[in-house]
């Protein structure tokens, strides 16, 4: 096939080459096939424009040397979300450039970094050449294999967080042993392999219970609450029938759910951001509350733990860190996410400094920013997909118009029911008139087609 296409090049950085692409009218619809034909090979695609071999850019030399060439770095980040998308926005504020792999080309990162990658970044056969363009390398998600990871690092590759902590962390048994060896406080837990090791734990954690895989689960996937003995054998199945490993929670009957992001430099500093409240609908975070309503001493004791826990797995960058709170005012880890994460969306406009921003900063060994709120009360509301359809949203209009009201759209190619497709942010003095408003404003906000 063959694209009437003239092309311009021009120098814009010292090693990146960067070039406009004129299609004829004819052409147009071959473009599509082109980008399928080559996304598939793996091509490197900047905005939708084929933007050519990484290995034809010549990033290759020196590589993780920025300091000593005198030039900014190039991040790699796996993975291509919405994520990847805000930590490239955040790291663009600073001069860096990212590079990101993902396993579709049509991804929220795609649009906003210098280079984004179509190839499957669990084959280190395919992340390793990848790699050799960026200086170090930063996860989106826990679900790159850390044997993939550490052959990365074996390659000669800087990977943050490390390996060995991704091998403790994606595997939340793994993950749960770690916390409890290090004396924090954990919910009561216990492998299971079969239906029989189910009741068994029942008998001994009580019920309800709560089924979890022990990788790849994530907002209410991998997940099943086990009310009674009766219901063991539907989340049996629901969980794959034990075609993955599995353990069992006992259900901690919690007063609030709580969230602290912690950021852990690799030059040894750490912040904490403020301890907020998660309202969770069907294991999906729908809506957080910054500061959480909460006495002072329970804030500290909050932040203490989520700090110990990340020290525990020996964490770098920002980790997100979920907790329960009890009526006795107890503080169980719930679990940990190696990376930023949804309860920190909040700080983009809330804080001083970002969650995105200072995990830039983490990874670099950058001095670390501000996490303090910049008002006294925030408000972070996901927008969910209401039915499946475009993902041009509708009822936009008041939330734009609001002086306090942050919206941020991730630029999914489809509305799904129940999917992530933005959030959005509100500042305010006082927060019951914050959060009101801010459910008011995301109500009339509609991703996907409308009943009729």
């Amino acid at each position: 096939m063959e694209l009437n296409w003239k092309v311009r090049w021009s120098e814009t950085f010292s090693h990146t080459i960067a070039f406009w692409i004129v299609i004829s009218h004819e052409s147009l619809d071959s473009l599509g096939a082109c980008r399928r034909q080559h996304s598939e090979k793996g091509m490197i695609w900047k905005q939708g424009c084929l933007s050519g071999l990484s290995k034809s850019m010549d990033m290759t030399k020196d590589r993780g040397n920025y300091r000593a060439q005198g030039c900014l770095p190039l991040i790699g980040i796996i993975g291509g979300g919405q994520l990847a998308r805000m930590q490239a926005q955040a790291a663009s504020r600073l001069g860096c450039r990212i590079s990101t792999i993902e396993k579709v080309l049509d991804c929220p990162a795609a649009d906003v970094v210098h280079t984004h990658q179509v190839g499957d970044w669990n084959d280190p056969a395919v992340l390793i050449p990848w790699a050799e363009g960026c200086d170090l390398v930063a996860l989106e998600n826990e679900f790159v294999e850390s044997a993939t990871l550490h052959a990365l690092e074996q390659a000669g590759h800087t990977v943050v967080p490390t390996a060995k902590t991704m091998t403790i962390v994606q595997d939340k048994w793994n993950q749960k042993e770690q916390l409890r060896k290090d004396g924090l406080p954990v919910t009561s837990f216990q492998a299971v392999a079969t239906i029989k090791d189910i009741h068994h734990a029942g008998t001994q954690l009580g019920w309800p219970l709560v089924l979890k895989k022990r990788k790849q689960g994530y907002d209410g996937k991998g997940n099943a609450t086990i009310q009674n003995p009766e219901g063991v054998q539907n989340a049996w199945e629901c969980l794959g029938s034990g075609t993955f490993p599995l353990y069992v929670e006992a259900f901690c009957p919690f007063s609030k759910e709580l969230a602290v992001m912690v950021v852990r430099s690799v030059d040894g500093s750490h912040a904490e951001y403020p301890v907020v409240e998660t309202m969770q609908k069907d294991h999906i975070c729908h809506v957080v509350t910054a500061p959480a309503s909460i006495s002072p001493e329970l804030r500290d004791k909050a932040s203490g733990i989520a700090r110990g826990a990340v020290e525990a797995v020996k964490g770098l960058g920002c980790f997100g860190v979920e907790m329960f709170l009890t009526d006795d005012d107890d503080i169980l880890i719930n679990e940990l996410a190696p990376r930023v994460h949804n309860s920190g969306h909040y700080t983009i406009e809330a804080c001083r400094c970002s969650q995105f921003e200072n995990h830039i900063r983490a990874i670099l060994g950058w001095p670390l920013g501000d996490t303090a709120l910049v008002k006294p009360s925030a408000v972070m509301v996901n927008l969910l997909g209401k039915n499946d359809g475009p993902s041009l949203p509708s009822g936009i209009t008041e939330a734009l118009q609001d002086p306090d009201a942050h919206l941020h759209i991730y630029g999914k190619p489809q509305s799904r029911k129940g999917r992530k497709m933005g959030h959005l942010t509100l500042t305010g003095e006082a927060q019951d008139k914050t959060l009101a408003r801010a459910q008011q404003l995301a109500t009339s906000i509609h991703f996907g087609r409308k009943s009729s």
